[in-house]
């Protein structure tokens, strides 16, 4: 019915055209799922793939807007509305041929209607005849609704469509398998540069602006660190609780907890890294259990980790098995409390959710806005046309005055209005003219603010009856409040307002204008949020990267905010959930040879101490040439085809951006000793010529042993890391490449990979910042993403592997040496996958290892052994997962 109803009007884009001409094969499991950023045109192949499916259907979006944009794309792309004749309904309760829904009506239905009955809702839809259900911004999945959406599932027939801009990667493990068991594996992810390469997407860049907190956030800082620390040297004190991990069974008969002991084996470990600080000498069939030698490797030092280890299941996981003890249990957590170091049923020391907001809802943010805000004006003048989102609306300094802006402690709509507002009354100057205060305004849901000049353009294209307005206080702006059945129709006249100019800067909510909001004309947007996840990050984001058919030469930027922690190298949480935030989605690096990639590291920071005014001086500079913004993407573009997911492994960002070098299987041990050589024949022989007067006047002895020993000590710290890196791992890029072939191969014969051998290409690329990277190039976005989850698995250090690999030579024994490999959980499942996988690890990397099933209690013993291993040596690779431009 739908394949004849309708046909698209227009020409398709290149990756659209990409992913229908592969329909028949992405459709064969009855799952479609897409994964493309904002503007790159889901909602138009959305409806082509609801045609081709051609059943009756059931669209679900997140909000009424989404939901509206679904019927008004089809009217604008495949068919006149006056000539369509295909059953359309809104209303859930009444479904028609297409039916465009939320996800909050369809999970009150199954609430209320159908009184939680979910066999009764699934024969409701069963009955209407729905047999293909389309997800949009699948990335929104709330707890509550995944039980009709997995009930709908189920319908006879059914194909399930999803749409996301971004998966929900930064949601924990359960979450994500969830999301992918309702919407399958992806069929195709779209990226940025792709679409900035089509044009279908305008240039845009990044930056971070810089703040730091006063004095008396740095005081509670301060503070909260120092009673941390006190804490853990007064636990260590503690003789009573010293007294009772002592007496703990799972220490006093370690052999009889031998079960409780392999399921987790953090506690015990926690327990002897305590009672070591204490100075208690460990009888040596304790460690014993742990299957290392102390000769090789000692105790770590108890610190707040291994604190947060003990005391996690003492206090909460486990408290009702020492019931006789909780005197001693309810001291202890009466002093944690005391310093915020247990809060929720967590014990936590590092004071990541106190000090974060702390820093993340910084007064002095405001004036970072304020400062970016000036800046823009200044560069743009009348073409700014820029947007805040932010968290909350902070209706309570509504009426504060300028001469009161020091007591607003908050972020929020309010506050940054009323900072920007005292800007411009202030320095008009700055903002390149005086009537630039006509051209501030708020636009949420509770509350709407305009300057008074424009009360009659509202009017002009509203009636006076749909609205009534109030004077704020005793300033030039007014309040707007619109009445109910016109809201919706407000949004579109503010946004009309800011498109043509009458508006500027517009201040509004992440909830209401963070995603859906279509206003091209952004070429400016301020993130000032810090509750939102790296999905709706990247959805507010898209909101600035749309092109502007009026403006083909438009360049976007983005501002996002962040609040140093002076007391601790890297800038402290609140700049390090920013640049978590940023693994979401990619750009063009800000300096030296351009390349596109997701992450923070185009950034190159500092990971030591980060200089507010440098690095907001230079950040300013750079966004003041958007010009160059456009070379460098164009620039970019033209090294790749596609956005290639990589490991990195040793990842170790040096906070200066590198020119990438394509070394394929070039050996990392070749590249130390080069760089020793560069010690020998550079560094050495300069300390010896500057100081060589000062050597032969205390004679021809002291001369040798002065050479030698300049050399030995410049020497010893590059020669022991190479030793210690060849020792342990070999040649590391060529392991890696081996351990790649054996992914690749297991994944193959189980096919998990489909694409012919011939067609793909295992890479190794050797970074000049010591990371090694691996990719596959050749294969689909799912095959691709799947082999690197695999290799990012085996990878990991052990945690509760199912099956493990344990892999030593004469050396790595000798030496102590011994590498231990989780199996990827694709092959761990059952005893024939994982021969089938360690079959491939004795062709390409080495017979000489051994397949251990931890199930047992040989095999839990093992377990432990390696675990303590990484626990202690901080052994194994650091693991990050990338995508880059190529």
């Amino acid at each position: 019915m739908l394949k004849e109803a309708f046909q698209f009007i227009y020409t398709w884009r290149t990756y659209q055209e990409r992913f229908l001409k592969d329909f028949q094969d992405h459709i064969a499991d009855d799952h479609l799922h897409v994964v493309a950023p904002p503007g790159s045109g889901k909602t138009v192949l959305g409806l082509e793939m609801m045609r081709r499916v051609d059943k009756c259907t059931l669209v679900l979006a997140p909000t009424i807007t989404i939901r509206n944009q679904w019927e008004e794309r089809m009217f604008e792309c495949f068919i006149e509305q006056e000539k369509c004749t295909i059953p359309l309904s809104r209303n859930i309760k009444k479904p028609a041929h297409i039916t465009f829904a939320t996800y909050q009506s369809l999970h009150a239905f199954a609430k209320n209607e159908m009184e939680g009955d979910m066999e009764r809702m699934l024969n409701f839809f069963a009955q209407a005849g729905i047999k293909n259900i389309v997800l949009d911004e699948a990335h929104h999945l709330k707890n509550e609704w995944w039980k009709p959406l997995f009930a709908l599932k189920e319908l006879p027939e059914c194909t399930i469509t999803a749409l996301t801009a971004t998966p929900p990667y930064d949601s924990d493990q359960a979450e994500i398998a969830k999301y992918f068991q309702l919407c399958g594996p992806i069929d195709i992810e779209i990226s940025v540069p792709e679409l900035v390469k089509e044009g279908n997407l305008c240039a845009h860049q990044d930056y971070i602006y810089f703040s730091k907190p006063d004095a008396a956030q740095i005081e509670y800082i301060l503070d909260y660190r120092v009673k941390a620390k006190a804490v853990i040297d007064e636990l260590v004190e503690n003789s009573e609780f010293g007294s009772f991990i002592i007496n703990l069974p799972v220490y006093k008969t370690p052999g009889k907890h031998l079960e409780i002991i392999y399921q987790d084996p953090s506690f015990y470990i926690a327990s002897l890294v305590y009672l070591n600080a204490r100075g208690y000498k460990i009888p040596k069939v304790k460690i014993d259990l742990l299957g290392v030698d102390l000769t090789q490797e000692k105790l770590p030092t108890f610190n707040q980790e291994w604190a947060e280890k003990l005391l996690q299941p003492l206090l909460v996981d486990g408290r009702e098995d020492y019931y006789e003890d909780e005197e001693v249990l309810a001291t202890v957590e009466k002093t944690l409390r005391k310093v915020g170091a247990f809060d929720k049923k967590r014990v936590n020391f590092k004071g990541e959710q106190q000090l974060y907001k702390s820093l993340a809802q910084s007064p002095n943010k405001l004036k970072s806005i304020r400062e970016i805000i000036d800046f823009e004006s200044a560069q743009m003048g009348s073409d700014l046309r820029a947007v805040i989102l932010t968290d909350y609306v902070r209706k309570e300094f509504i009426d504060t005055p300028i001469e009161a802006l020091d007591t607003i402690n908050k972020l929020g709509v309010i506050p940054i209005f009323h900072h920007l507002r005292y800007s411009l009354e202030q320095h008009p100057d700055r903002w390149q003219g005086k009537d630039k205060l006509e051209k501030l305004a708020v636009l949420t849901g509770t509350i709407i603010i305009v300057h008074k000049a424009l009360v009659a353009q509202i009017t002009e294209t509203s009636d006076s009856d749909d609205f009534t307005h109030d004077a704020l206080g005793d300033t030039a702006f007014v309040i707007i409040r619109p009445r109910e059945k016109v809201k919706s129709q407000m949004v579109s006249l503010m946004t009309a307002l800011f498109t043509d100019g009458h508006i500027e800067v517009l201040l509004g909510t992440a909830a209401l204008l963070g995603e859906g909001w279509d206003a091209p004309a952004i070429n400016t947007l301020v993130l000032a949020s810090y509750v939102s996840s790296f999905v709706m990050s990247n959805q507010m984001r898209g909101r600035a990267i749309r092109v502007q058919p009026s403006n083909p030469d438009k360049v976007a930027s983005i501002w996002h905010l962040a609040c140093i922690d002076p007391t601790i190298d890297g800038g402290g949480e609140d700049v390090a959930k920013l640049t978590r935030r940023f693994d979401a989605f990619c750009g063009v690096s800000l300096e030296g040879t351009p390349f596109i990639e997701n992450g923070a590291e185009r950034f190159a920071l500092p990971t030591t101490i980060l200089e507010k005014d440098v690095l907001n001086s230079k950040m300013c500079t750079l966004a003041g040439n958007r010009g160059a913004i456009q070379q460098r993407w164009e620039q970019a573009i033209g090294t790749g085809k596609l956005l290639v997911r990589e490991l990195k492994l040793d990842f170790k960002p040096k906070g200066k951006p590198l020119q990438k070098k394509s070394v394929y299987y070039k050996d990392a041990v070749k590249y130390g000793i080069l760089q020793l050589g560069a010690l020998l024949t550079i560094t050495v022989p300069e300390i010896i010529i500057n100081n060589a007067g000062a050597y032969f006047s205390r004679g021809m002895s002291f001369f040798i042993y002065a050479v030698l020993g300049t050399a030995a000590m410049v020497l010893a710290p590059k020669t022991y890391k190479t030793l210690v890196l060849y020792l342990k791992y070999g040649r590391v890029d060529k392991l890696v490449y081996k351990m790649g072939q054996v992914v690749l191969k297991s994944l193959r014969e189980q096919y998990y990979i489909t694409t012919q051998l011939e067609a793909l290409k295992l890479g190794v690329e050797y970074l000049p910042n010591g990371a090694v990277s691996c990719f596959l190039t050749g294969a689909t976005a799912k095959e691709e993403i799947l082999f690197v989850k695999c290799m990012e698995e085996l990878l990991t250090p052990i945690d509760n592997a199912r099956y493990m690999i344990e892999q030593s030579g004469w050396w790595q024994r000798k030496f102590g040496f011994a590498n231990y490999y989780p199996l990827p959980e694709l092959f761990a499942g059952n005893k024939k996958d994982a021969l089938l996988f360690f079959n491939f690890w004795g062709i390409y990397i080495s017979e000489n290892a051994r397949l251990t099933f931890t199930r047992t209690r040989e095999g839990r013993k093992r377990l432990l052994k390696a675990r303590f291993h990484y626990l202690n040596t901080k052994g194994g690779f650091k693991t990050k997962t990338s995508a880059i431009w190529r």
